[in-house]
């Protein structure tokens, strides 16, 4: 963890949790054992000013839940009724949510030399990180600078239940910033917006030790349960579509397009090949719709 100390202040915090797994080597839909299919990763976006909402709704989220004996929200263990409960009370709070989905059939085996200097044991799980904080820094960049007049800083808290650890993700940033021009960044979805980010605001902490991280893990399983059937036994949309009034939109207006922003398939909804029950949950966000779309690596 960084030195609290020398930590500076920030306007936005964003929860990232994952659901499925990173590997690659065998794939189930390809293999007949082997990783899931699907990697997810959810993030829960929230103004500082409102994190004591975070949390009070977070505690509320499971009230009432009848011999629910977990802390917090673990979206996995609870039955179909407590997790429309859960996605709904979720959808009234003051949030943006983004979710990066992975069909990873495609990428079975795959080797990436540019993916391969990135300086950590888990590549994969680090290039979807960087889809998903495109999306979160564009937003939050242009939400400060019309709330606050200039671009604030985002504090990033990830979940450690992914196997990455504060000095893998720190490295990552370092090699990210480094590639990057300075000084030169358009604002466009496709790179990062370094103008609200800072490594010093970079935490990774167990699931339960961070109220809002369950938020996050209650939007990737959500998604995970929307477009997997081989680990969760169907494909179910109904708890990812409740979350429809959350999600991040371009230019995050109230018609603005959720498509390839707030919900991003990977890769395209051609080459993904998905099933008509995996893509229900896709064409009710705008997809096969392409937006700002980034060409391969």
């Amino acid at each position: 963890m960084p030195d609290q100390s020398d930590t500076p202040e920030y306007e936005y915090i964003a929860y990232v949790d994952e659901s499925g797994d990173p590997g690659l080597e065998r794939v189930k839909g390809i293999d007949a054992n082997g990783a899931s299919e699907w990697l997810v990763l959810g993030a829960a976006l929230v103004r500082r000013v409102n994190s004591w909402r975070r949390d009070q709704g977070q505690a509320n989220i499971t009230k009432g839940f009848r011999n629910h004996q977990r802390f917090g929200i673990h979206f996995a263990h609870l039955n179909p009724a407590k997790r429309k409960v859960a996605c709904q009370r979720l959808a009234k709070l003051p949030i943006r949510c983004w979710a990066v989905t992975s069909n990873k059939k495609n990428m079975r085996g795959y080797q990436n030399p540019w993916a391969e200097q990135i300086p950590s044991k888990n590549w994969f799980y680090c290039w979807l990180t960087r889809l998903l904080l495109e999306r979160l820094t564009l937003f939050v960049h242009l939400d400060s600078v019309s709330r606050y007049g200039k671009p604030q800083p985002l504090k990033i808290v990830y979940s450690e239940r992914g196997g990455i650890s504060y000095e893998q993700m720190n490295a990552y940033y370092a090699w990210l910033k480094m590639k990057d021009v300075a000084g030169t960044q358009v604002l466009t979805l496709g790179e990062l917006t370094w103008s609200v980010m800072d490594r010093r605001l970079l935490e990774v902490y167990p699931h339960d030790e961070q109220p809002g991280l369950h938020l996050a893990d209650t939007v990737a399983s959500a998604f995970f349960k929307a477009c997997d059937f081989r680990d969760t036994g169907s494909c179910d949309p109904q708890f990812a579509k409740l979350l429809e009034q959350r999600m991040g939109r371009t230019p995050d207006v109230l018609d603005g397009e959720i498509a390839g922003y707030g919900l991003k398939l990977m890769p395209d909804f051609k080459t993904a090949k998905l099933t008509k029950q995996q893509q229900e949950i896709f064409r009710f966000y705008g997809y096969p719709k392409q937006w700002w779309a980034r060409p391969p690596e």
